[in-house]
């Protein structure tokens, strides 16, 4: 196997030896440099290299710079994405973000995670394991999703949590480690005063 292969299939290899692996990391960290320089008045030309770093961009989206990924081709996004400012996904393995995902600013997804063994370890030795993100998803600032995780469509994950284990659809969740709190309820339409035409509600 490769290590390109061994990473996709869940195992230790090699990620600061090998070419393939090298080569796509560096490509992706060029982009994601023009990018981040791009200026915010040019928008088409930010989505023509964001075109180029994400493997798949499923609709209108915004990512506010700046923005880091290790290869991006492995990073899906649904329609109505949006990442606020200091977005970081090491993405070793997939990354998939479902409709209407919000990321607030200072927020990391990684896939990455080191050997416990010394000597793996120093050999550069790492895993990679998916994070799959359902819809209608809002992450608090500086939230960090480790790898492995699943979170269900229509949760929330409260400001500078650590998530290292799967989280149920519908929920908030928050803390380090992350855990769920309560279910999001009907009522919580009520929690904020809004506006319509005539006054406040």
């Amino acid at each position: 196997m490769t290590e390109q292969q061994k990473a996709e299939a869940g195992l230790l290899y090699d990620a600061n030896n090998d070419e393939e692996i090298l080569a796509k990391r560096i490509r992706c960290k060029d982009l994601c440099f023009q990018y981040n320089q791009t200026l915010p008045s040019e928008a088409e030309k930010g989505r023509q290299i964001m075109s180029q770093i994400l493997g798949r961009i499923s609709g209108n989206y915004m990512i506010l710079a700046p923005f880091w990924c290790d290869m991006g081709e492995n990073i899906g996004i649904g329609e109505n994405f949006y990442a606020n400012h200091n977005c970081v996904i090491l993405d070793g393995a997939k990354v998939t973000f479902g409709d209407n995902v919000f990321i607030a600013p200072n927020c990391c997804f990684t896939t990455a995670s080191h050997a416990l063994d010394v000597e793996q370890r120093n050999r550069g030795l790492e895993i990679a394991w998916p994070i799959t993100v359902g819809d209608n998803v809002w992450f608090g600032a500086g939230v960090t999703v480790l790898p492995g995780v699943t979170i269900g469509q229509g949760s929330i994950i409260g400001a500078g949590s650590v998530v290292n284990k799967d989280i149920p659809p519908g929920v908030i969740a928050v803390g380090n480690p992350c855990r769920v709190l309560r279910k999001i309820m009907p009522e919580d339409a009520l929690r904020y005063r809004q506006t319509r035409t005539g006054g406040i509600i």
